[in-house]
């Protein structure tokens, strides 16, 4: 069983301060959480960066390009950059993948359409192929963003067609209102249509963020925790700190006897090539 590899989903795109008053907003403090996530064991870091004005999140280049050099040269963190934008607004597809110019080790791809934050969140299949693309082009590993078992069937399909290449990696994202739940049951379902060699990881958000890591854990996957899926820490107790979330799931995998990736452990599993920009 490969050590198990911790991704910190640091901000997100919507949760705001009067919900969450310690989520990080400005770059600064994304990439000071971002190293303190690092510190407490995570290999990955999944980003958002956000707009100063509204607080909500964004696709600006410039605001990515200062995360991720200060990251880059503070950290050996491997770097999942978002091409969602914010999930229901449908950004411009030029805009939600400018990211990938920066040549992120990882980026998201969310794999279909779905109801998300009282719209659509719109992944057709014109948006899909010219991710896949231009990921592809750059060098950079698409993480497959599952949120139902038809996203996953899609991208079996994409992979069939030779537009997504193996080894592929999954990120099971459970419990959203409108998606699968997060259950045993739904994310042992999705776990027996996993192609040969991949890998995957799972989200659960809200409460299923614990149950979820013990089902990675026993199954062989790994995880991503953070305030962009869950902002509290134990019932009643909002968490203060992305790292706060990571030293809770650490203890965890410490007790079970799993051992934790370092990024370059992280990077030999996902089968990914450190990029320098």
């Amino acid at each position: 069983m490969d050590k198990f590899i911790i991704t910190a989903a640091i901000t997100g795109s919507r949760i705001m301060r009067d919900v969450a008053p310690h989520i990080p907003i400005s770059p600064e403090e994304i990439i000071q959480s971002s190293i303190e996530a690092w510190r407490a064991g995570a290999a990955v870091v999944h980003i958002h960066v956000r707009d100063p004005e509204t607080g909500l999140g964004c696709q600006d280049l410039n605001r990515f390009r200062q995360v991720v050099e200060a990251l880059r040269a503070k950290t050996d963190l491997i770097l999942s950059l978002t091409t969602s934008g914010i999930p229901g607004r449908n950004l411009p597809v030029e805009e939600r993948l400018c990211p990938v110019t920066l040549k992120p080790e990882l980026a998201s791809f969310d794999a279909g359409s779905i109801n998300l934050g009282g719209g659509v969140f719109i992944n057709d299949q014109a948006f899909l192929d010219q991710a896949a693309l231009t990921m592809k082009t750059a060098g950079v590993k698409p993480e497959i963003e599952i949120f139902d078992l038809g996203m996953l069937m899609t991208a079996l399909r994409m992979r069939e067609e030779g537009k997504l290449d193996d080894p592929l990696h999954f990120q099971f994202v459970l419990g959203t209102p409108w998606g699968a739940p997060a259950t045993p049951k739904s994310l042992l379902h999705l776990y027996e249509h996993l192609p040969p060699h991949a890998t995957w990881s799972t989200i659960g958000i809200g409460k299923g963020y614990l149950p979820m890591a013990m089902m990675a854990l026993i199954l062989g996957g790994h995880i991503r925790v953070g305030m962009e899926d869950n902002i509290y820490l134990d019932k009643g107790v909002m968490a203060r700190t992305n790292a706060e979330l990571v030293e809770r799931v650490v203890q965890i995998i410490q007790a079970y006897g799993r051992p934790i990736a370092s990024p370059s452990e992280a990077r030999a599993i996902l089968g990914l090539k450190k990029q320098i920009g």
